[in-house]
């Protein structure tokens, strides 16, 4: 059997919430091993976020956590203090997402972590940095506040939405893996791992990419369209005769289909809608005019109409029917695992695929503390690391 691209990669995971976590289930799921560290009693604090719960456990810990296992530690005690700085010695990676100087209080920091294991990659993700943002408490929905996603999301001028998940969070966490991934590469030439930081902040400003460039390009300072888009139309939701449709012309062609389908090839010649700036400058008039002709059908019945066309379109669906879409092109959004009563849980696909691979399902979301014995147990055996350029743990361990 082909093994995983990160057979043998050793993961700390002293993880939580969200950032984190995704980005070391990701590392899982292409073979890391992945040792999530956690506070005896509480665990991370997903446990805790429920409902809706399935097997006991809150559903927002299970969403980020398969493929790792759980190792309760007290970094106050002596002996569970000794086991982490053992842990940090045989890894690969370390993940971590407190406050600044949490970890260094514990003797943990990135500079007495790599002097302990000069070949480990240190992943540390903050709010707002290491710096004078280090106070900050680092919540999504406050970085979505104060980094300005919030004021371009929104139904109107005045009125900032969140999104409906922590994208801030998410975003974090596949840039992270990026950069661990880059990091764990450039150690195969120098033998050497590094530290790999990232802040909420800059994760956001970089990701609202057209939106950020527009304001440091041109001095543009965007606000809220509601779901129009500030360079392209029509690009929004729009009224069916039954449920909201979404329609996102990209180019002139698109446009030219839109209005023969809609039974409206004049507009594609109005010199009002000729070109994408000009749909743009008079937006609120095209909404009007397309307006008028699709909520005279289904959102079902223009999708059979303008898709073969050529034009984007499509419902507004809600998960389960997001689920079918999915299900019915073949696309197995699904990842089942055993849960702790023999039922499956199941738990949403890693996107990534791979053809020779692919990722790997393998263990359920752990209980907290599941496999504490195994894993102290190794941790107190004698162990010296390998001189050798790979990984730098004992592939023979529990």
């Amino acid at each position: 059997m082909t093994g995983l691209p990160l057979d043998g990669v050793l993961v700390a995971d002293f993880g939580r919430v969200l950032a984190a976590p995704y980005l070391t289930m990701l590392l899982a799921d292409l073979g890391a091993d992945v040792i999530k560290v956690e506070q005896p009693g509480t665990g991370d604090d997903t446990r805790a976020w429920g409902p809706p719960h399935a097997q006991g456990e809150a559903t927002y810990f299970l969403s980020v956590n398969r493929n790792k296992r759980s190792l309760a530690l007290d970094l106050r005690d002596p002996a569970d203090h000794a086991r982490a700085v053992e842990l940090v010695r045989r890894a690969d990676v370390l993940v971590e997402n407190f406050r600044p100087g949490t970890m260094a209080r514990h003797g943990l920091g990135p500079d007495r972590a790599q002097a302990l294991n000069p070949r480990l990659v240190y992943c540390s993700i903050t709010g707002f940095g290491s710096g004078r943002g280090a106070e900050l408490p680092g919540y999504d929905l406050l970085v979505q506040a104060v980094g300005g996603l919030m004021s371009v999301t929104g139904p109107a001028p005045g009125e900032p939405v969140k999104t409906g998940v922590a994208m801030v969070d998410v975003l974090t966490g596949l840039h992270a893996a990026v950069g661990v991934l880059a990091a764990l590469r450039e150690r195969e030439s120098t033998g050497r791992g590094q530290l790999v930081e990232l802040n909420l902040l800059s994760t956001l400003l970089s990701g609202l990419v057209n939106q950020s460039a527009g304001y440091t390009l041109a001095g543009a300072v965007p606000g809220i369209l509601g779901n129009r888009h500030p360079s392209i139309a029509p690009y929004e939701v729009f009224t069916a005769a039954d449920r909201p449709l979404v329609v996102a012309v990209g180019n002139d062609r698109q446009f030219a289909a839109l209005c023969q389908g809609v039974g409206a090839p004049e507009l594609a010649d109005d010199p009002s809608f000729a070109t994408n700036s000009d749909r743009v400058a008079h937006v609120t008039a095209l909404a009007r005019e397309l307006t008028a002709r699709l909520e005279r059908r289904t959102a079902a019945e223009w999708f059979a109409v303008l898709t073969p066309l050529g034009v984007p379109c499509g419902p507004v669906n809600d998960l389960a029917e997001a689920f079918d879409l999915a299900d019915s092109l073949g696309l197995h959004p699904r990842a089942p695992l055993p849960g702790p009563d023999g039922r499956p849980l199941d738990l949403v696909a890693n996107p990534i695929g791979l053809s020779r691979t692919p990722p790997r399902y393998q263990l359920p979301p752990p209980r907290l503390g599941e496999h504490t014995a195994e894993l102290a147990a190794w941790l107190d055996a004698p162990y010296d690391a390998p001189a050798h350029d790979g990984p730098t743990h004992d592939k023979d361990h529990p």
